[in-house]
């Protein structure tokens, strides 16, 4: 959890034109990792309950994935801080966020079990993930602000290997469902 504690130095490059609208795309992405919190938590607790042990083969990584999760969550509540923001400030970026995000909520906290709808919504909100940090990565390259492009590489990076993970697991249960073949679930990305 160290990393959590730094601070991006650089940051000032990238706000330097508008630091208001840097604040709404970090409450976006917080936003956005909080829910994704809330999404493995409620995913690993279902899996959890599955009957399938290739199933519980996945748990480790989710706990994993999880907690990176978490670490962007409280990484980002930081850097909004030391730019001048409340972490706890809903903008313009982190409502809409929070409503695209609903749809992916509604289908894995509703009841629905299955592993397959799982994955399913998990990949939705990986690749919605991907997206916002490879934005930030791409607009700190712009704006010459490499210490900001590196802290946003690194957490890229690790949503990268989530994405990779939850294409295996759900190609994994599809070709199980279709295919009939011997379900094998990933361990690492």
């Amino acid at each position: 959890m160290e990393r959590a504690l730094q601070v991006l130095v650089g940051m000032d490059k990238l706000a330097r034109n508008n630091p208001e609208k840097v604040i709404d795309l970090l409450s976006e992405r917080l936003t956005f990792e909080r829910a994704g919190v809330k999404l493995y938590d409620a995913i690993i607790a279902k899996l959890v309950t599955s009957n399938e042990p290739e199933v519980h083969r996945t748990l480790r990584a989710m706990h994993e994935h999880r907690n990176h999760e978490k670490e962007h969550e409280e990484w980002l509540e930081q850097q909004i801080r030391a730019l001048g923001g409340d972490a706890h400030t809903e903008t313009d970026l982190a409502r809409l966020a929070t409503t695209e995000s609903m749809g992916i909520e509604a289908v894995v906290l509703d009841g629905d079990n299955d592993p397959v709808h799982l994955f399913h919504a998990l990949l939705a909100a990986e690749l919605a993930d991907n997206a916002g940090w490879d934005l930030l990565v791409a607009l700190a390259d712009e704006a010459g602000d490499r210490a900001a492009k590196k802290e946003f590489k690194k957490r890229l990076h690790e949503e990268e290997e989530h994405l990779i993970f939850v294409r295996r697991a759900l190609a994994s249960l599809a070709k199980a469902d279709v295919l009939g073949e011997e379900l094998e679930m990933p361990v690492r990305p």
